[in-house]
């Protein structure tokens, strides 16, 4: 496991606001268009939204900030989500005394957008507002962290306990400045509409339907950055995304060759790595998904290849079984698990398991002790198109065991309450892509995790109890040595493989759209030194390797 490892993925809720009227920044008037397509100089963005048009929020702590703020303020290091690698941005680099104590060196010769010094104050000055205002520690950085200090150019971590995988989380966190921030009222509030960053854009224009920024001429490494405007509409509908030349977008778009592709051959590109494992949650407090031979048998029902190009139109691969997301992980694969964990349809393995746990076919239908049929209900979020597409199709795999599948598609806020409460026979859910296998073993398997049905939770939502797990776990949390890491990984895949918490499916793609024309230098197949995602940190690592197109 890579100690440098990415934070937890949590989803936020983004507030609904009306826009009464905004300012402009620097003196110029907002736009309340629309670019109508890309120039030479600048990117269309397509990775903010509004609702339906833009609140100007840069407040980098508000669950319903702009996502401008990435282009603005910078964490210690940035992760990959791809492969777990951690790129130095305010820190020089992060170094791990012990398994208790991590030491950054912060970057000399930094500059905020307004002039002033950057120094390791700031960073004890964020980390100490977070603590302070709770609501504003959306990374749970203070779950790990103990103390916090620093001498001269160096800040030092203690944490709570043997904690490797807090260096991740700890990376992660936007530091903001104290010279500002300290000022401030209300943190938790303030929507800091004139935002002081350390990063390569400042605010350039802002209106209710388009914003822009511009470079930051205050910025350290400014000569690694080549575009000089960034555009990003509040409306980024697809047929927009196509026909008005954006360069850079997130979108699942049916047929992309023949729409995205199809629109400009010479330059348009797509990229849709694995961003997580798409599975099916058993409630395990309930019959008879406690019982692992009925989860078996679910597993040995289904033919995952078929449900990935059901659902995702052949973009994506089935899964495997034993709980890592692949490509990404091949080099930590456990070589006692066959097919590295890809379970194949066997539907004679099938009946055999629902044998062992009470189901029998007979006329056609898988019935149990009494004669009646088995019948499953499948909690899909409404909306999910793909999705429910592959469900669909477990609904007609399943079918011919006899079978009967119900799917139930709640809106998107009661399926997450359904889903955190445990209000659920099976749901769709996802897990993994953290860039941090201890993340995605944890978020999976952790009994601390599995609190009572009916009251909320915020991983685990089957509900997995194991000994065993979360002694691996916490072994896992503290190894550093990476050997004795992949000996633990193994025990945890064979976890996963023989006790089946959840039932994979396939993996959910990241679908990242890109233009060549004005820019080069995107995150691909053949260069993945970032993820496609237009809402993170990791737009840092773009902007700093993008080059201007000959």
């Amino acid at each position: 496991m890579r100690s440098k490892t990415i934070k937890r993925i949590a989803a936020a809720t983004l507030a609904v606001a009306t826009m009464i009227g905004v300012a402009a920044c620097g003196g110029s008037n907002g736009s309340n268009g629309t670019e109508a397509a890309s120039t030479s100089n600048q990117i269309l963005y397509g990775g903010d939204a509004g609702s339906p048009t833009f609140v100007r929020n840069f407040n980098p702590f508000s669950s319903s900030r702009r996502q401008g703020i990435n282009f603005m303020f910078e964490p210690l290091q940035v992760v990959n989500a791809i492969d777990g690698k951690a790129t130095p941005f305010l820190a020089t680099g992060g170094k791990i005394i012990d398994p208790q104590t991590i030491e950054y060196t912060i970057r000399e010769g930094v500059k905020w957008s307004d002039g002033e010094d950057f120094t390791a104050d700031d960073v004890v000055f964020t980390f100490n507002l977070v603590k302070e205002n709770p609501a504003l520690d959306t990374l749970g950085v203070w779950q790990h962290i103990d103390t916090i200090e620093s001498t001269d150019s160096t800040v030092t971590f203690h944490l709570k306990e043997a904690d490797i995988p807090a260096e991740t989380i700890i990376n992660q966190q936007l530091i903001v400045p104290e010279h500002i921030w300290k000022d401030v009222d209300d943190p938790v509030k303030w929507t800091n509409e004139d935002p002081v960053g350390t990063g390569p854009y400042v605010i350039d224009t802002f209106g209710p339907n388009q914003y822009t920024l511009k470079k930051n001429e205050n910025y350290w490494q400014k000569d690694k950055v080549a575009v000089e405007k960034i555009v990003a509409p509040a409306s980024n509908k697809q047929l927009d995304i196509v026909n008005k030349g954006y360069d850079w977008a997130y979108s699942f778009i049916t047929d992309v060759d023949k729409t995205w592709v199809g629109a400009n051959k010479q330059h348009n590109h797509y990229w849709f790595p694995p961003g997580g494992t798409v599975s099916l949650y058993p409630n395990l407090t309930k019959k008879p998904f406690d019982d692992v031979n009925f989860r078996k048998g679910l597993s040995y029902a289904i033919n995952r290849d078929k449900i990935a190009k059901d659902a995702e139109l052949g973009y994506v691969d089935g899964a495997s079984q034993a709980g890592l997301l692949l490509p990404n992980w091949e080099d930590w694969v456990n070589e006692d698990i066959p097919n590295q964990g890809k379970v194949e349809q066997d539907t004679d393995k099938a009946l055999e398991y629902f044998d062992k746990a009470g189901y029998t076919q007979k006329d056609g239908k898988l019935v149990d002790a009494s004669g009646k049929q088995l019948e499953l209900n499948i909690t899909v979020p409404n909306g999910y198109t793909d999705w429910l597409r592959g469900m669909q199709s477990v609904q007609s795999q399943l079918g011919k065991l006899g079978i009967t599948v119900k799917l139930t598609q709640p809106q998107p806020a009661a399926y997450t309450q359904a889903q955190n409460n445990g209000d659920f026979d099976l749901i769709v859910s996802s897990f993994g892509g953290t860039g941090s296998l201890y993340q995605d073993f944890n978020n999976l398997l952790n009994s601390e995790f599995a609190t009572p049905v009916g009251t909320s939770t915020s991983a685990n939502f089957e509900r997995y109890k194991s000994d065993e797990a979360d002694q691996l776990l916490a072994q896992l949390r503290a190894a550093a040595d990476e050997d004795e890491q992949k000996e633990i990984v193994d025990q945890l895949q064979q976890i996963v493989y023989d006790e089946v918490p959840v039932v994979t499916m396939f993996y959910g793609g990241l679908w990242g759209l890109y233009s060549d024309k004005n820019f080069t230098g995107w995150p691909s197949e053949d260069n993945p030194y970032a993820p496609p995602t237009t809402w993170n940190s990791s737009m840092l690592l773009v902007v700093t390797n993008l080059k201007k197109a000959n």
